[in-house]
């Protein structure tokens, strides 16, 4: 597998879409993984970019996914959304999230605590 740079996730309610980036922007995979699951495949990986549409569960996920090592980027979804290219389905938003982050002209949302 060749090293990511940024990961996108679309998170659903049971099973949440990853699509990775590698150096040069090309796809080094992409997964399907339950909930259970997503915190059991971050870990595995080196620590990098890890971008997420903002929502109301995604601050939870990104202070989870940030104690892991990974820099973790909250992105508005009306920008994210000129990015999404073919269908709407779980795999196409994840690579959008993770390209309008590769792309570095979109203001991150910034990152609630739990108290917040």
């Amino acid at each position: 597998m060749a090293k990511l740079t940024t990961i996108g996730i679309d998170l659903a309610k049971n099973t949440f879409a990853l699509y990775g980036l590698g150096p040069k922007g090309q796809c080094g995979w992409k997964r399907k993984v339950r909930r259970k699951q997503l915190l059991e495949q971050l870990v595995r990986l080196e620590p990098c970019k890890v971008a997420l549409e903002a929502c109301g569960s995604s601050h939870y996920w990104a202070r989870q996914i940030q104690a892991l090592g990974h820099q973790v980027e909250l992105l508005p979804p009306q920008h994210v959304k000129g990015y999404l290219r073919g269908q709407k389905n779980d795999y196409n938003d994840a690579q959008a999230i993770a390209e309008a982050s590769e792309h570095g002209r979109i203001r991150p949302v910034p990152l609630k605590g739990a108290e917040q």
